[in-house]
C-alpha cells in the first residue's frame, strides 16, 4: 500500500471527552446513564431536553480537555500508522480556548512520536486535504474530499452514510489487512 496522509481527530477518536462529558451531564441531572444509552437514539435530542448548559461549559474550564483517557487501542494504532504513513492529528480547537495548550500537553504525553509539525488545532476542518479522515462529526467528514471513516461514539449512533469504524482494532483491520 502507498503512504497516506492520514488525518485523525482527537476528541471521541483519540481522548475520551464523551466519558468526562456524560459524568458531568449524570452529576448534574442525578443520572447513571452508560454510553451504550445512547445505542439507537439521538445523544443530543436526549440532552437538550434536560440540564445540559452547565455539562456543555465544563468544556470551557481549564483542565477538561488535559485529563481525558486516552480511547483503547488508539496510542499502538496510531504508532503503527505514523510509522507507515504521513500522519496528521487534526482537532476544532478554537471554539474552546484552554483546550488549544491542554490538547497539544496531552498528544505530547500520549503521543510523543507525533511532531509538533503534525498537530493541527483550527477552527473549520474543511481546509484539510489528506487521503483518508478518522472523525466522530460528519461536519468535519462532509466536506473532506478523501475517504471518510466515522468513528463511533455515543453522539453519532443515528448518522448513517459514512463507513464506520466500532474501535482503534477496526481502523488497523481498515489499514493494514
Amino acid at each position: 500500500m502507498d503512504k497516506q496522509r492520514i488525518i485523525i481527530d482527537m476528541d471521541d477518536v483519540l481522548a475520551d471527552a464523551n466519558k468526562k462529558i456524560l459524568e458531568n451531564f449524570n452529576l448534574a441531572n442525578g443520572m447513571d446513564l452508560k454510553k451504550e444509552f445512547f445505542a439507537d437514539k439521538s445523544y443530543y435530542d436526549f440532552v437538550h431536553q434536560y440540564n445540559y448548559e452547565p455539562v456543555r461549559q465544563k468544556l470551557f474550564e481549564p483542565g477538561f480537555f488535559r485529563n481525558l483517557e486516552v480511547i483503547e487501542d488508539a496510542v499502538e494504532v496510531v504508532k503503527e500508522l505514523h510509522e507507515k504513513h504521513e500522519v496528521f492529528i487534526v482537532s476544532a480547537a478554537m471554539e474552546f480556548p484552554n483546550s488549544l495548550i491542554e490538547k497539544y500537553d496531552w498528544l505530547g504525553e500520549h503521543f510523543p512520536f507525533i511532531s509538533w509539525k503534525n498537530i493541527c488545532l483550527c477552527g473549520d476542518k474543511s481546509i484539510i486535504k489528506g487521503d483518508v479522515m478518522i472523525d466522530d462529526h460528519e461536519k468535519n467528514l462532509v466536506s473532506f474530499e478523501g475517504k471518510p471513516l466515522l468513528f463511533d461514539a455515543m453522539h453519532n449512533q443515528t448518522l448513517k452514510g459514512y463507513q464506520r469504524v466500532l474501535s482503534w482494532k477496526e481502523v488497523h483491520q481498515y489499514f493494514f489487512s
